[in-house]
């Protein structure tokens, strides 16, 4: 019997194009002897629409059109089992779900807020978990993790704007300790949007300035100059890990930008992350290969991530010293371009990424998450409240 598998994307982030883009790869590649693809939109207004006609990029060429053509529905429990409704009366079953696969990029969505929701369902879904999901999204947080494990990254600061308003001449003293040029990121949004290179004060505070529009938690960070960027993806949970072959990227940029990773060689519509400038396997020495692929383990392991995630790091070709730059908990394209050179076709990644999340649901199902007891039963009011 075959899976009913839901496909989330879309979503209320810079990166909702990119998301339509990774999932409808992603649906077309499913093995459709083992599973019925249902594909789920996310609007930009946080609503979900259903349509077979979601299986075709092309579809979404006006995404007002897009949310005609499908149906408004609810993702609920009914009965015990997980399914899509119709948002109007009758409230009509469109859909029964068996897991959930979502497929989506950035804020307010891979960040750990759509994990949540399913966590709240009590439903089975794939990739990783929403504490790992948070910490991924959050590039100051993430570096915070991956410090403490060893793992090394560039030296950096950071700052609210709250604080950017408060007195700026502080805050940007406190980054100039730092040597330019300097880097300026958005701290939780992805696919390079927002980001900067300052090579003075003055373009620090243009840039400061341009990051600020998309978040108000700012990473500043030192700039690799003599830079190589490669990539690595990781397969499994923490029971298991596997490694992909590792790509050198590249672009025409400074660094490696939106129209770099989404829209180089692309003619007509973009092919996400498989569109970007690349050579894989890497031209690096054996020693780097290792090293990157320790680190890759190591960070895998402290975020506790599961599914397929990227990895990216940054090489100083200069003093050989490797940086882990930032994981990618729902990457572009799901990294599948990757591991073509392992011999894991598209279609075999799905179903590990699917299989890992159903084992995670029902690992989780084992742990105890509630007691029988009720202490609510002997409650009576404030009486015998130790003040």
């Amino acid at each position: 019997m075959k899976l009913n598998i839901g496909v989330i994307f879309g979503g209320n982030s810079t990166e909702h194009e990119i998301s339509i883009i990774s999932a409808v790869q992603a649906i077309n590649n499913m093995d459709k002897d083992k599973y019925n693809v249902i594909p789920i939109y996310l609007s930009k207004d946080s609503k979900l629409y259903y349509s077979e006609d979601y299986k075709k990029v092309e579809n979404f060429k006006n995404l007002s059109s897009a949310m005609k053509m499908g149906t408004e529905v609810l993702l609920t429990k009914k009965n015990g089992e997980l399914v899509l409704i119709k948002d109007s009366f009758p409230f009509k079953v469109i859909k029964n779900i068996d897991v959930i696969f979502p497929i989506l990029h950035g804020y307010n969505t891979e960040d750990g807020t759509i994990a949540g929701y399913l966590e709240m369902l009590g439903v089975p879904y794939c990739e990783s978990d929403i504490y790992a999901s948070a910490i991924g999204q959050d590039k100051i947080l993430q570096k915070m993790v991956l410090k403490e494990s060893g793992v090394r990254v560039c030296e950096y600061r950071y700052f609210y704007e709250s604080d950017y308003l408060k007195d700026q001449e502080k805050v940007l003293a406190n980054v100039m300790e730092l040597p330019f040029p300097l880097i300026i990121k958005p701290a939780r949004q992805g696919s390079s949007v927002g980001i900067g290179v300052a090579h003075n004060k003055e373009e620090l505070i243009a840039k400061i300035e341009e990051a600020l529009e998309y978040d108000e938690k700012i990473l500043v960070e030192e700039v690799v100059v003599d830079l190589k960027e490669l990539n690595i993806s990781v397969l499994g949970d923490n029971s298991s890990y596997e490694l992909s072959d590792i790509e050198e990227v590249y672009g025409k940029d400074e660094i490696l930008s939106y129209q770099d990773k989404y829209m180089s060689g692309a003619k007509g519509a973009s092919k996400g992350m498989a569109s970007t400038g690349r050579k894989i396997p890497a031209d690096i020495d054996k020693n780097i290969q290792k090293e990157m692929e320790d680190m890759a383990l190591k960070a895998a392991k402290a975020l506790n991530i599961s599914g397929v995630v990227r990895i990216d790091f940054m090489l100083d070709k200069k003093s050989n010293k490797l940086y882990l730059n930032e994981l990618n908990i729902i990457p572009g394209s799901l990294a599948f371009y990757l591991w073509k050179s392992k011999n894991v076709e598209y279609k075999e990644l799905l179903d590990r990424v699917i299989n890992i999340g159903i084992k995670k649901f029902q690992n989780k199902n084992k742990k105890l998450s509630s007691f029988e007891t009720n202490v609510l039963e002997s409650f009576n009011g404030t009486k015998g409240v130790k003040k």
